[in-house]
């Protein structure tokens, strides 16, 4: 990829890539925007370090990229619905993204992508893990993939958010449980289609997938537990190290990601944006 405005460098064989030459807090061009979707696609997760960027700027950064998404289990917990402030403090014994997930795939049309910026970071530990699913998906056998084609599974957050989850004692971030929140749940096929990249990729995860139509639950079961396993396997996988400033910006569409426990006695917050439009067709 030729860059005439940004320096690319790849951080793995894997995925992910660091990028220079940029500064996220200024109103950016449309070919310095272009360049960064161009890198997202190609490495699946592009990083930014020493960035200082405040809510409007962070906001501002998504919008190019497409509409934001407003996390249905934050909105009401969150002092800005379009902001989810993930924090962490020394004793929780819980926290946002411990299992290797895609975000928020519960939903109809899930986010096309999600923008974290580091405030409060560890000296060490809490690292985010991400898995590059297109390679999960063409380290497949031939016969495994007929076999995944046409299949949908079932995603629903009836493990994550709601009275009967029980994480929020647990953790200092907080989602909906109240006695009015309803579940979400929607199908997705197995393996998707990027619309910008024509990639196929899996698109199963620990968080949200639950089943898989027209099958039974010990089938669904057994064949998601080979899928949620295969699509970390460590050659698939790359990982960032966080400071403060930091920014990663992910394809949701094409990865999963998890979120070190390590921090021990430290406390880690971030903030986070969601960029809405998945683009896939079911």
């Amino acid at each position: 990829m030729r860059n005439s405005r940004i320096d690319v460098r790849p951080i793995s064989g894997a995925g992910g890539a660091e990028i220079f030459g940029v500064d996220v807090a200024q109103d950016l061009d449309d070919g310095t925007v272009g360049e960064i979707r161009d890198a997202l696609n190609e490495h699946c997760v592009v990083f930014f370090r020493d960035q200082e960027i405040d809510v409007a700027q962070h906001k501002r950064f998504a919008r190019k990229f497409g509409e934001i998404f407003i996390h249905p289990n934050f909105a009401t917990v969150m002092e800005d619905p379009e902001v989810v402030m993930v924090r962490r403090e020394p004793g929780d014994l819980s926290y946002v993204g411990e299992d290797w997930h895609t975000d928020t795939t519960m939903c109809a049309e899930p986010p096309m992508g999600a923008i974290l910026y580091g405030i409060d970071v560890p000296p060490y530990g809490g690292d985010t893990m991400f898995a590059n699913q297109y390679l999960a998906y063409d380290a497949l056998s031939p016969t495994m993939k007929k076999l995944l084609d046409g299949l949908r599974a079932v995603h629903s957050d009836i493990g994550i958010a709601g009275p009967q989850a029980s994480r929020n004692k647990l953790r200092s971030t907080k989602n909906r449980d109240d006695e009015g929140w309803r579940e979400t749940r929607n199908t997705h096929p197995i393996v998707r289609t990027n619309p910008e990249t024509g990639r196929k990729c899996l698109f199963v995860n620990a968080s949200y997938t639950i089943g898989i139509e027209g099958m039974t639950a010990a089938e669904g079961k057994a064949l998601l537990d080979f899928l949620l396993e295969h699509g970390h396997r460590p050659e698939f996988t790359f990982r960032f190290r966080w400071q403060k400033g930091s920014i990663a910006f992910w394809d949701n569409r094409s990865t999963k990601h998890i979120a070190l426990g390590d921090t021990g006695p430290f406390r880690r917050l971030m903030r986070r944006i969601q960029i809405g439009g998945a683009g896939v067709p079911a």
